[in-house]
């Protein structure tokens, strides 16, 4: 079921945002703005020395104040890192690539894993291996055309693109169009100038808005 929950969090909600901070006050207060905004599945990357202390305490926070919150860790490349993460308990796995260790080791936990695919051919070896949630990235380069010209060849996979997926409706819907069921969020809503303003009230209301805008698209 833990997988399946995570699939249905993620799809009800239409998008994942990931973001990083080094400083630990910054993470945390991010992950409240989002949490306020309504999301209720967040993906923390693994970018720096002080990524795994700060997930730590993220995970300590989501369960005093944020309960029903998932939240997982992205930029996992080996299986070490998967299983130091699932101590610290992190809910999902989250990778720049397809990493058939972790994909292995998330199937022997069941816990949700997304690796990145950007080929046909790193696709089917998602797929052959049981995967079935695909982060396409870097999803700008690619684009929903791409992805429409090879939706049909995976009937059974679901497909998130991740890497300069805009807030705009216009790209969101467009994405949607090709046949995503969410998309990654990253920069272009959890900004680095945002964070180092320590603008959170920002984040939370286009974080709301990008919300109401998937909700709306999906809705048609």
């Amino acid at each position: 079921m833990a997988v399946q929950q995570t699939i249905n969090t993620i799809i009800e909600q239409g998008m994942l945002p990931l973001y990083f901070n080094a400083d630990e006050s910054v993470s945390i207060e991010v992950l409240r703005a989002l949490h306020r905004a309504g999301v209720r599945a967040v993906e923390y990357t693994n970018r720096g020395e002080a990524a795994y202390n700060n997930f730590k305490k993220l995970v300590a926070i989501r369960d005093s104040e944020m309960q029903g919150l998932l939240l997982g860790i992205g930029t996992v490349k080996n299986r070490e890192d998967a299983e130091s993460y699932l101590e610290a308990g992190a809910d999902f796995f989250v990778s720049p690539g397809f990493v058939p260790e972790i994909a292995a080791f998330a199937a022997e936990k069941n816990i949700f894993y997304a690796p990145g695919c950007m080929t046909p051919t790193e696709i089917i070896a998602a797929e052959n291996a049981g995967v079935k949630f695909i982060k396409l990235f870097p999803g700008d380069m690619l684009g929903p055309k791409y992805l429409g010209t090879i939706r049909d060849i995976f009937p059974k996979l679901l497909f998130m693109p991740t890497g300069g997926v805009d807030t705009t409706k216009e790209n969101i819907e467009s994405w949607f169009k090709a046949g995503v069921c969410a998309v990654g969020m990253g920069s272009k809503l959890v900004s680095k100038s945002l964070m180092a303003d320590k603008d959170y009230a920002a984040i939370e209301q286009a974080t709301a808005a990008v919300l109401n805008t998937i909700q709306s698209i999906k809705s048609k």
